[in-house]
């Protein structure tokens, strides 16, 4: 009774500095973005801190990771194999593409989280790369000592202390938490311009693009991430006795060091874990 009266009290505390954050006019995707983190909290403030490794549905998450295995073989590791065959420049220049327009997402994400510098960095690599480096296929920025971080509204959340909530696996898309989930819809919603461009169909400054470049894009990131990692696949299906929850431990290991800023031995092994 207690706990739940604290956490009453500190969710009123919360929406009071929503509304005077709102009164100092901040932009319009921090009012949004501070909404969006109370919601989530009456969700899920309740929930004890351990939830991040709970499963609520491990028994059709199974399934799915079963389905998303088949999807591997059938599809995604044959292209891989195909695509590790292409002279070294063509895979550098697909995955700086790629990168370059994952960009465009940490921008919004670095400001979100007051990251100023790396805010920065972020554009100046985008604008750098997108002209120098000719539409992002070279990486000059990296050279001039540009960071090029990846962030997402999961880990946003995650820096304001929001739990992940229940681990499950989508189909095609892989292991995901509540948190993650919720933060993937709200990017491709709103805060990815990439995203509103392409998928959502909408024009911003003249520029525009279609659900074919969408699709087209995250296509490519995730051949260029399993080619990357064919090895890295290989041994965790050779090595793991429960290679479901071989995953479930890596992708979780993997979402607590990008929201810490830390890296480990088998971050850089795996590159980066995206979805």
């Amino acid at each position: 009774m207690i706990k739940s009266l604290k956490i009453k009290y500190d969710l009123c505390a919360l929406s009071k500095l929503i509304l005077y954050i709102a009164n100092m006019n901040f932009k319009k995707i921090q009012i949004i973005f501070y909404a969006i983190l109370i919601n989530l909290t009456l969700i899920c403030g309740a929930s004890a801190e351990s939830q991040t490794e709970k499963e609520c549905f491990e028994k059709i998450s199974r399934g799915i990771f079963k389905f998303n295995q088949g999807f591997d073989n059938v599809i995604l590791e044959p292209v891989a194999k195909v695509y590790n065959r292409l002279p070294e420049p063509i895979r550098n220049g697909t995955g700086n593409f790629t990168s370059n327009i994952a960009t465009l997402l940490s921008i919004p994400n670095h400001l979100l989280q007051g990251e100023m510098r790396l805010a920065g960095h972020a554009t100046g690599s985008f604008l750098v790369n997108s002209t120098i480096g000719i539409f992002g296929l070279a990486n000059p920025a990296a050279a001039m000592g540009l960071e090029n971080q990846k962030e997402d509204l999961g880990q946003t959340l995650g820096t304001y202390g929001v739990d992940g909530g229940c681990y499950f696996v989508l189909p095609i898309l892989g292991p995901t938490t509540v948190r993650d989930t919720f933060g993937m819809v709200i990017d491709n919603n709103f805060l990815d311009p990439f995203a509103r461009v392409t998928w959502h169909e909408k024009e911003i400054k003249s520029m525009s693009g279609t659900k074919l470049d969408y699709v087209g894009v995250k296509a490519a990131t995730a051949v260029d991430f399993r080619g990357e990692n064919m090895t890295n696949f290989e041994s965790l299906e050779k090595n793991s006795i429960d290679i479901y929850a071989a995953t479930k431990s890596l992708y979780l290991q993997n979402r607590d060091s990008k929201i810490t800023n830390s890296s480990s031995s088998s971050d850089e092994d795996w590159g980066e874990l995206d979805k």
